[in-house]
């Protein structure tokens, strides 16, 4: 059964969506907010009734599915949640405008961090996401106009590659000092009651609110046991980059009003000065606005420094002849690129070519796409040669052997005495595999297997 059937099987929502958003937004706020409501009847709030309506689930579904992710807590993947809400969604509706519906925990998961540690996720379970989902495409038309232009996380139409542009443009107008902010833990030290407190002070819809509050109340589950939480949003909801630009913004409020030029993206924010002494004072103001919301600054993180040596969303900048400020990949990330693709083009795997050539073009594409922006052509066309010449490695390795090395470069059209050289050193690959071999295992060769192109 396709998703549009078993969507079509899900009651239509009572009453008309028409208007409800201007209404939301003038409700009273209700002190019934901060906890869930258990006697029957409607909330009577018009952004859940919104959210639930039968247009709104099937786009908040697909988005869902696009995005893919594991199963939470109930083990259910999408395919089996799609089943399940055939029979299973009407009582759940219901329990939604009741107030009386309760999400299931997350399920806890930690990622390796580039830079070492790990960082926490959550996995709601897909019923979950998709109602998070439902209720993201309908709060984020109201509250996103209200956010800072400096804000550009998360955001429709917004993204990182603009973040990175705004910090240049800074710099170039001579503003040399960062003042470099990093949160400790931010997700998982969200105070739940002041982010309740900002987004009713938003919205001022009792239902939303209380289905919220319930997502944040809902626990998390490690190991078979559940754990409740006072504090923190886990990373893995569809909900949590918005209810972050729903706290932060305040900050962001305040430091428009005092005139800075700044960038947050999420937790990172710079702010960008033209001394040492206004940074200074800068940070100790930072550190005040985060106090208030029960942030805490990572002092090992932030710093107060020149702009050259620090990075911002994976870049930093450079300065070019005539004083013109450049984007460049900051050295990390370099790293971390370098370490990935030894990794994928290990001598030692077994597989074919055509097998590594997979494996290693969807991440050379998505790291190409996301740093295209870098303003240098050396750096990429040394990249590009470094990869080729592991692939060349590989190719001469699954050879093997001199004579089938040396009826091999022939058939691609290498001289006698280059064909003959290389596989009389036959077991010396990277050394055979670099400028020799540059002019028979061209980057028309790999291209045909399929390998991506840095520069």
């Amino acid at each position: 059964m396709s998703m549009r059937q078993e969507l079509r099987q899900m009651p239509a929502q009572a009453g008309r969506a028409g208007g409800t958003r201007g209404e939301a937004a003038s409700m009273p706020v209700s002190d019934e907010a901060c906890c869930p409501r258990h006697e029957s009847g409607d909330t009577g709030s018009a952004l859940l009734m919104a959210a639930l309506t039968r247009a709104n689930l099937k786009q908040a579904f697909k988005r869902v599915r696009a995005n893919k992710g594991a199963a939470g807590v109930d083990g259910l993947d999408i395919d089996q949640t799609s089943r399940h809400l055939v029979t299973a969604w009407p009582a759940i509706r219901e329990q939604l405008l009741k107030g009386t519906y309760r999400p299931s925990p997350v399920r806890r998961v930690t990622i390796p961090k580039p830079d070492g540690g790990e960082r926490e996720l959550g996995i709601p379970t897909v019923t979950d996401r998709l109602i998070q989902q439902a209720l993201l495409q309908v709060l984020q038309p109201v509250l996103d106009p209200t956010f800072s232009e400096h804000s550009y996380g998360f955001r429709p139409g917004r993204r990182a590659h603009d973040a990175v542009l705004a910090a240049q443009s800074y710099v170039q107008s001579g503003r040399r000092i960062v003042v470099d902010v990093d949160l400790e833990k931010f997700f998982d030290r969200i105070n739940h009651d002041i982010l309740i407190d900002r987004l009713q002070k938003r919205i001022g819809d009792a239902g939303v609110i209380r289905l919220i509050r319930a997502y944040l109340n809902s626990g998390i589950m490690d190991g078979g046991v559940v754990q409740q939480r006072e504090q923190g949003t886990p990373q893995g909801g569809p909900l949590s980059p918005l209810l972050a630009n729903v706290l932060l913004d305040e900050v962001d409020k305040e430091l428009e009003r005092r005139g800075h030029c700044f960038v947050r993206y999420a937790d990172d924010a710079n702010v960008y000065v033209r001394s040492r002494r206004a940074g200074e004072r800068v940070m100790v103001l930072l550190r005040r606005l985060f106090g208030r919301l029960r942030l805490k600054v990572n002092e090992t993180k932030s710093a107060v420094a020149s702009v050259f040596g620090r990075k911002f969303l994976g870049y930093s900048l450079w300065v070019a002849s005539g004083g013109v400020i450049k984007r460049k990949v900051a050295a990390k990330p370099l790293l971390a690129f370098k370490r990935r693709i030894r990794e994928l083009t290990g001598r030692n795997g077994g597989r074919s070519m055509k097998d590594v050539v997979e494996r290693l073009r969807p991440y050379v594409l998505g790291w190409r796409a996301y740093f295209r922006l870098a303003q240098t052509p050396r750096v990429w066309r040394t990249l590009d040669e470094w990869v080729r010449h592991r692939l060349r490695v590989i190719q001469l390795k699954q050879w093997r052997r001199g004579p089938t090395i040396y009826r091999e470069l022939r058939a691609l059209g290498a001289p006698h005495a280059v064909a003959q050289q290389v596989a009389a050193n036959s077991r010396r690959w990277w050394r055979n595999s670099g400028k020799l071999l540059n002019s028979v295992l061209t980057l028309a060769y790999f291209e045909r297997l399929g390998a991506p192109r840095l520069s």
